[in-house]
């Protein structure tokens, strides 16, 4: 006699990083269900890769070292032949960002620690890139904008909100910020959205985003 014993799939809870999270939500329609189902398929193979590392060290060393730019001037040079171009349509809006922050001297990196939120039923990674502290007491959390596209108002409203709302875990006292890397630009909490709106609003997305992902774990029929 053969016994057939199965073993069951594990159950991977619902997860997603902050840029995860406010990637889906700039979406519509059906493209949200399906950046979802990539999002739990990447997480069930643990698989993923950050092009830009290379980049955001050059960065922190030009702010570290005041260098103005030299790290950031000399990193196309020691990535590989396929990053190369994203490094040079990087580096620009990066010189820019770096130059916006004013003197040197009046300027350091600032330690940040990532959080975890929960929105709605969703646990979200928040993970700023770095922080900045400034000579007049002024501190920054920055997170950066790597893609060809602006980042739109939604994922930007998501994040600046995100980091706000455990700046006490990520760097106390600090004014969360996203960074355009491409064109330099930096974006801050728009004063007139209320937080509360804003609340609901995330907590709804990350209702449906969460009924996605146990969907696209249902056994096909």
């Amino acid at each position: 006699m053969t016994i057939s014993t199965t073993t069951p799939m594990p159950v991977i809870p619902p997860y997603a990083t902050m840029l995860g999270f406010t990637r889906y939500v700039s979406r519509t329609g059906p493209a949200k269900a399906t950046f979802v189902g990539g999002l739990r398929r990447q997480r069930e193979r643990r698989s993923g890769f950050n092009p830009h590392g290379q980049l955001v060290k050059a960065l922190k060393a030009d702010i570290a070292f005041r260098t103005g730019g030299s790290y950031l001037g000399g990193v196309v040079d020691v990535v590989k032949d396929r990053w190369k171009p994203l490094y040079e349509a990087l580096r620009a809006g990066a010189r820019t960002y770096l130059a916006s922050l004013g003197d040197p001297e009046r300027v350091d990196l600032a330690q940040t620690r990532d959080a975890i939120a929960t929105v709605g039923p969703l646990a979200v990674k928040i993970n700023p890139h770095f922080g900045l502290r400034y000579a007049d007491g002024r501190r920054e959390a920055v997170r950066l904008h790597f893609d060809e596209e602006p980042p739109s108002a939604e994922a930007a409203t998501a994040m600046l909100h995100l980091m706000a709302r455990h700046m006490d875990q990520i760097l106390p006292n600090a004014e969360p910020v996203l960074v355009d890397l491409r064109r330099g630009v930096a974006h801050r909490i728009d004063g007139a959205a209320r937080p509360a709106d804003v609340e609901s609003w995330l907590a709804g997305e990350a209702a449906a985003f969460t009924a996605m992902w146990a969907a696209t774990a249902a056994p096909a029929a």
